[in-house]
């Protein structure tokens, strides 16, 4: 089986990794671990000290940083609860929604595990934004974990 568990280091995306973690699955198993980092277009707006574009590249290095360290600490969290799983880290660039759907097509993936807080953009939506568009569009299942509740 191969699981594609997509996290943003978010107390969500910690969710979906316990819940990776607290199954049985079977033998063999791979579970691809995926950050991807949204770079946002540059806004085209007149700049002579280049005082924008350099925020936005220190920005954009320490998102990197960032998801990088998100995807070695969970990859470390599941191979040390779960030694029978094979496990890999992969970091990502592009939209969300877009790029772990293209993984999960690329890879072949039979299940995609993905972490929300139940809220897109707009509260009324009964999943993230995220979450939504992978479930809408994944070749594969996909399993939506949220967070439980605080008593």
């Amino acid at each position: 089986m191969k699981i594609l568990l997509a996290i943003d280091g978010s107390k969500f995306s910690q969710a979906a990794i316990d819940e990776v973690i607290r199954r049985s699955w079977p033998s063999p198993t791979e579970v691809r671990i995926l950050s991807v980092v949204h770079p946002f277009p540059f806004p085209l707006i007149p700049d002579p000290f280049n005082v924008g574009a350099a925020c936005y590249y220190e920005s954009l290095k320490e998102e990197r940083k960032r998801a990088s360290h998100d995807i070695e600490a969970a990859a470390k969290q599941v191979r040390e609860k779960t030694p029978h799983l094979t496990v890999a880290a992969e970091r990502l660039e592009g939209s969300p929604k877009k790029m772990i759907v293209e993984e999960a097509e690329r890879w072949g993936a039979d299940l995609i595990i993905v972490g929300t807080d139940g809220h897109g953009g707009v509260t009324r939506f009964p999943i993230g934004s995220v979450a939504q568009a992978v479930v809408a569009h994944a070749p594969c299942s996909v399993e939506v974990v949220r967070r439980p509740q605080a008593a």
